[in-house]
């Protein structure tokens, strides 16, 4: 009796123990396989912004590592700002060309044209004062018309702004020149977190043959063959996260890509093509008085001089 009685209580101890501790072996085959091997085939949607890729352009932004956050706030907020000033200006330039290619209507016929004219431009001013409101409200209810927003550069310290392409409203280039010029001029701080600000024209992959035929609009437009007034060039190259590729190889093929009379000029350029490669993505724009203006530092650009 008294070996049964220690014989039983050891019995239940270890089948217990087994029980808590482990399991059968075809039931911890099941439940490790449901555990890691399940996860791989349900989709799992990516919070944040889209990556960076080809066949956008916007804006090439740098600051401080691990402040990318930041910057792509603010950097969306002195873009927006920048482009309103920019489209203001160019509209007051064509204004300004306009009423001086008008001539001054007769004063009989000026007056007959008041009195016509003064009701339905009081409507067609009402009518578009709502066109305008509305267009407004629609547009901020749809994120798909919103003109700047974010795509990840996965890269630290490097923020990308993509610009959507809009009739009316000025590019990267003129942006960004514009920010620029205007910071240089006023000394006036613009911005807490970012650094550097590049227009991007165009972005492709960092391949000599894909960026050679990226680049054939923008040599057409800043570099064409017939000109009177034939620019002093040069070409600014940077990778990020990306070791395998000929430096040389594609600055000489930029380069190449130039027509004549066009030439080379690295201590004094008119323009400087800007190649710029982070990971795989090739971001390719033009800029011009690239070292006087600090080289688009905007920070160094609004710092107080020493």
């Amino acid at each position: 009796m008294a070996t049964e009685n220690k014989a039983k209580p050891s019995t239940v101890t270890n089948k217990g123990k087994k029980r808590k501790q482990y399991l059968p072996h075809n039931v911890g085959f099941h439940h490790t396989q449901s555990l890691f091997y399940s996860a791989p085939y349900k989709a799992v949607k990516k919070k944040g912004a889209y990556p960076l890729r080809p066949g956008v352009q916007g804006f090439f932004i740098t600051c401080d590592g691990g402040r990318e956050r930041q910057a792509a706030h603010e950097a969306l907020d002195v873009i927006d700002s920048v482009t309103e000033e920019t489209s203001d200006n160019q509209k007051d330039g064509a204004n300004i060309e306009n009423r001086a290619d008008i001539s001054e209507e007769p004063p009989a016929k000026k007056q007959c044209l008041e009195t016509d004219t003064s009701k339905s431009a009081t409507n067609e001013k009402e009518k578009s004062i709502d066109k305008l409101i509305e267009a407004e409200l629609n547009e901020l209810g749809d994120k798909s018309k919103r003109l700047f927003f974010n795509l990840d550069s996965g890269c630290n310290g490097v923020v990308f702004v993509q610009m959507r392409k809009r009739d009316g409203v000025p590019g990267p280039k003129d942006i960004v020149q514009h920010m620029m010029t205007s910071a240089a001029s006023t000394r006036k701080h613009m911005s807490r977190f970012i650094l550097r600000v590049l227009p991007v024209e165009v972005a492709c992959y960092y391949s000599e043959e894909e960026i050679t035929r990226a680049m054939k609009p923008l040599i057409e437009q800043y570099f064409p063959v017939e000109t009177q007034n034939p620019r002093k060039f040069a070409v600014l190259y940077e990778a990020r996260a990306n070791s395998g590729i000929d430096r040389m190889k594609i600055i000489n093929s930029v380069a190449k890509s130039v027509p004549a009379p066009h030439k080379v000029d690295l201590s004094n350029p008119d323009m400087t093509i800007v190649v710029e490669i982070v990971k795989t993505i090739c971001l390719i724009g033009v800029v011009e008085k690239y070292k006087e203006l600090a080289k688009y530092n905007l920070r160094q650009l609004t710092s107080p001089k020493q």
